[in-house]
């Protein structure tokens, strides 16, 4: 039988023990049996033990990360036998290690959850930026609980997106009422049907267009990319783009978006990091590569383009 395990992450007093006390309300939540939960870091909320092993739920504290071995790990599944297991992690700790510990055969990792103090987040972000993307890149869901008017929403999404463009972001006032996302300022006129893509703006429109293909579809759009070919795409496609950095020189990742080749073509410009003109309108179709719907660009022109000075772009 397979058993989730789910990761709860974030700073200290970022509210992980908040929310998975009220998860544990839910009768629904615990309806699969045993759950035991791994503590990892210890904050101002507790709880309270003896009640919740009344309802199934064990708590072990573990004070360091290297404590986390496999064979550590089997123990407590021969001597707990739980059906579901959950991580309270450490904020500070490693979560690249997290996901590829030596878990039991019969843990699953199911979902990952962080949470933020949306009142000191942008702060983190300002200072600390590679920590926090550290902790998100593999979320499914993050939650930035405690807004006020004064959260700065789109540099939250800025940061987190670009790393992990699959994640949730939620956000939520002190009450718990959840409050939408802000409605981004796009440094391009969304009225036009054609937009000229900037070296400075590519970070934003790329982000932007894969969160919002339907708001692109029918545009065109043109910009400056290095081209990127491969015998994994399908026959006529490639991938023009720009290497993109988002708090430092290890998160330099190339971004682009599936592009079909023009039908009239200089095939000289065909080659791996040949820079060109694209001029393209954006469509939203399926593609293996994005594992399911998103914009896909029908190139009319390609133009060969001197290297600019500057080979990587940002998302500000």
């Amino acid at each position: 039988m397979e058993k989730p395990v789910f990761i709860i992450n974030g700073f200290l007093d970022g509210g992980k023990t908040t929310f998975i006390k009220e998860t544990l309300n839910d009768p629904q939540f615990l309806s699969n049996g045993k759950l035991l939960i791994i503590l990892c870091e210890e904050g101002e909320e507790e709880y309270d033990e003896a009640a919740l092993a009344k309802k199934g739920v064990s708590i072990i504290s573990v004070e360091e990360q290297s404590q986390l071995t496999g064979e550590f790990l089997n123990g407590l599944e021969l001597y707990y036998n739980p059906n579901m297991i959950l991580f309270e992690m450490n904020g500070m700790w490693n979560m690249d290690e997290m996901m590829e510990m030596d878990y039991p055969e019969s843990w699953v990792p199911s979902q990952v959850i962080s949470l933020f103090d949306g009142s000191t987040l942008a702060g983190y972000l300002t200072n600390m930026k590679k920590m926090v993307l550290d902790l998100v890149r593999y979320s499914d869901i993050v939650i930035v609980n405690r807004c006020d008017d004064n959260t700065d929403k789109t540099l939250i999404r800025r940061s987190i997106k670009p790393v992990n463009r699959k994640a949730q972001i939620i956000y939520e006032r002190a009450d718990g009422k959840e409050t939408g996302p802000e409605e981004e300022e796009l440094p391009y006129d969304m009225t036009q049907q054609y937009l000229e893509i900037t070296d400075e703006d590519y970070g934003i429109w790329y982000m932007d267009c894969m969160d919002n293909p339907k708001a692109y579809e029918g545009k065109t759009v043109h910009f400056l990319g290095m081209l990127y070919l491969s015998q994994k795409f399908p026959a006529g496609f490639c991938v023009p783009g720009r290497m993109a950095m988002t708090c430092c020189v290890q998160d330099i990742a190339f971004i682009g978006l599936m592009t079909k080749i023009p039908a009239v073509v200089d095939r000289s410009l065909l080659r791996n990091r040949t820079w060109v003109y694209v001029t393209a309108t954006v469509k939203v179709e399926y593609q293996k590569e994005y594992q399911g719907k998103g914009p896909v660009l029908y190139a009319t022109k390609f133009e060969p383009a001197p290297e600019p000075a500057e080979k990587t772009v940002y998302f500000t």
